[in-house]
């Protein structure tokens, strides 16, 4: 039986999602250098995979998303695995992170009081899987039918191993998390859409933020959440020394009335910690 992000919602009031899988993976000895990147790993090292979801449970995250941003089926038969091999390792993605999470309900989630931690099937856009930076630039100059075929049956695959939500993430292009939509429509399952976008108000491609959500709006009763993400124009990270920590951030969110707060790249379990504990003291204060 699926759990619903309503049921989480109700229960925790702030959802919690976890973080990174590369920046934990890379700690851990991993190497990311590949057109794989972090699905190399379900191959590879699994056992490191399954860490790091146990990780992000014990730190306090409400949801997780699973392996599989980059792990397609044209991108794994091209580096050599075969066509069952390739579907196997995308619903190994969602696999472990079960594992992970019944070993930490046995551990101590039962006992806790926390919610059993939401599973995200992560769906990356077309770009990630080109791994040239179209994700973050779009206009790919392919058909519909080559974007249906593409995410269609990783889509499948994911919903049938057992995820609870569809994660459409890093769309640079409306009409590729469109068609993304539908297709989640199609099978029934409950997703979010989030956009990689150019600046403050317009995604990749250049449809302005308010116009995707607009268009999303109507006609997809299974979706549940729209977000934006932002890559640099130089592609670096940097910060103020001595500046707010991750967690003085998320309760900025919290106040500002955001209902789930997590991490992204470069993020390990530590800042979910932060989060959790920002959480705690914004539901007993209220600021």
């Amino acid at each position: 039986m699926r759990i619903t992000l309503d049921e989480v919602l109700a229960q925790q009031k702030i959802l919690l999602l976890d973080g990174s899988m590369s920046t934990p993976l890379e700690a851990m000895g991993c190497d990311l250098n590949d057109p794989l990147w972090t699905a190399r790993a379900l191959a590879e090292r699994p056992e490191l995979v399954r860490k790091v979801h146990l990780d992000y449970f014990r730190a306090g995250a409400d949801a997780g998303i699973t392996d599989s941003y980059q792990a397609t089926i044209p991108g794994l038969t091209e580096r050599g695995y075969s066509l069952r091999e390739a579907e196997d390792l995308i619903a190994r993605s969602v696999e472990l992170f079960l594992e992970a999470r019944r070993a930490w309900w046995e551990e101590e989630g039962r006992s806790s009081g926390r919610p059993m931690p939401l599973c995200l099937g992560s769906v990356g856009p077309y770009g990630a899987y080109l791994a040239d930076g179209s994700e973050y630039r779009g206009n790919y100059g392919v058909s519909d039918q080559v974007l249906r075929d593409f995410h269609r049956r990783r889509m499948e695959i994911l919903w049938e191993a057992g995820a609870d939500l569809l994660a459409l993430e890093t769309m640079p292009s409306l009409h590729e998390a469109c068609i993304a939509a539908d297709l989640a429509e199609e099978l029934g399952a409950d997703y979010y859409v989030s956009f990689s976008c150019r600046d403050g108000s317009h995604i990749c491609e250049g449809d302005r933020v308010e116009d995707c959500a607009r268009a999303l709006a109507e006609g997809h009763p299974h979706l549940r959440m729209i977000g934006v993400t932002y890559d640099p124009v130089t592609k670096t990270w940097h910060g103020t020394p001595g500046g707010p920590d991750f967690g003085d951030y998320a309760r900025r969110w919290m106040r500002a009335g955001a209902s789930a707060v997590g991490g992204c790249c470069r993020t390990v379990d530590s800042h979910i910690r932060q989060a959790a504990r920002s959480r705690e003291i914004y539901l007993k204060l209220g600021r």
